[in-house]
């Protein structure tokens, strides 16, 4: 049962499969994350376990859960994300991955005596970081960005790796909250990682950012996982409610559609190529992570093939079926999410 009203669940993403969830520094196995996972994902397993607070003892335990249960997923945050870049050959998703967590840790007062935020299944209560430790941490975290395979049975020879390496790239995400003070390695990731985004939220997760930036990058890579083709809907930006620089914010039914319809559909953004920059800055504030890779800059609508096209003006002899906002039988977003509901993802 859900038991928050704002999280929803989807018992068919991930069914069936292993999620393994890597927590941050002084956290556990049984944080607000591992619940939220397992209610949202109510057919997946979630594997998380209680990591050892020497690292090098943390990330011989994930190798070793990596090579028994092989995971579908591995979601890290913090410096779980800083682990969860360094578990090459899986899908994965670093949250704010703490990428030079020694240096993270000398500047948020990390040292000492530290309590763990949630209860570990061994009863421990709280730990010590001293100064040896520390430099354990940032001998690990140096192993970053050099993707190798977990296991193999012999010295693979260097173009061997950049193939792997090349490949590994695909199946890395990595999200960064803009409100985030604890770290900031969005460039450093995005250096070697092409799949890198922000969403609106801070260094922790809530059921905010976890709804509405997690999910549907998980979305993407059980679609991918299953070789699922979801219908597509596009929507036309063009034209909308942006004047010059002044940004209007969308009807909060908008919002609500676009939530929506991501969940069958697969959804892409249109907009003019004269109006990229101001489009970017409006999607990335109203709409967010749904919107990246997802946006089309084209004068040709009419080239668009898909199934559905959502938009106030007509388009032409377009390859989509017109769903004209504003219309008598589109007035509002209501009655486009009633529409689309009735289709139920057809």
């Amino acid at each position: 049962m859900v038991e928050n009203p704002y999280v929803k669940q989807f018992p068919d993403l991930m069914a069936g499969k292993k999620i393994l969830y890597v927590h941050g520094f002084a956290s556990s196995g049984q944080s607000g994350t591992v619940k939220r996972l397992r209610i949202v994902f109510p057919n997946a397993t979630v594997i998380a376990p209680d990591l050892p607070v020497h690292p090098q003892e943390a990330l011989d335990l994930l190798h070793r859960i990596c090579e028994e249960e092989k995971p579908d997923l591995i979601i890290g945050t913090s410096m779980g994300g800083m682990f969860t870049e360094q578990l090459y050959g899986f899908d994965r998703i670093c949250v704010n991955p703490a990428l030079e967590i020694a240096e993270t840790m000398k500047a948020h007062g990390m040292t000492g005596t530290q309590q763990f935020q949630n209860p570990r299944l061994d009863g421990v209560q709280e730990f010590y970081v001293d100064k040896a430790m520390v430099k354990e941490y940032k001998e690990v975290s140096e192993k970053r960005l050099t993707p190798r395979p977990l296991q193999k049975e012999r010295e693979l020879k260097p173009e061997e790796l950049e193939d792997f390496a090349r490949e590994d790239k695909k199946n890395i995400f990595g999200l960064f909250g803009d409100e985030d003070d604890v770290v900031d390695t969005f460039d450093m990731f995005h250096a070697a990682y092409p799949q890198a985004t922000h969403f609106h939220g801070g260094h922790r997760m809530d059921d905010h950012s976890f709804m509405h930036s997690v999910v549907p990058v998980i979305r993407w890579i059980d679609d991918r996982q299953e070789k699922r083709q979801r219908p597509i809907v596009y929507i036309s930006l063009s034209p909308r409610p942006l004047q010059g620089e002044r940004e209007l914010k969308p009807q909060p039914s908008f919002v609500k559609a676009v939530r929506l319809l991501i969940e069958k559909y697969e959804v892409f953004f249109v907009a003019s190529p004269a109006e990229y920059a101001a489009t970017e800055s409006w999607l990335t504030e109203y709409v967010g992570v749904p919107a990246w890779r997802h946006t089309i800059y084209t004068y040709r609508r009419d080239l668009l093939y898909g199934d559905y096209i959502i938009s106030s003006e007509k388009e032409g002899d377009t390859m989509a079926t017109l769903i004209e906002f504003g219309s008598d039988t589109f007035k509002t977003w209501d009655d486009i999410i009633e529409y689309f509901a009735r289709l139920g993802g057809q």
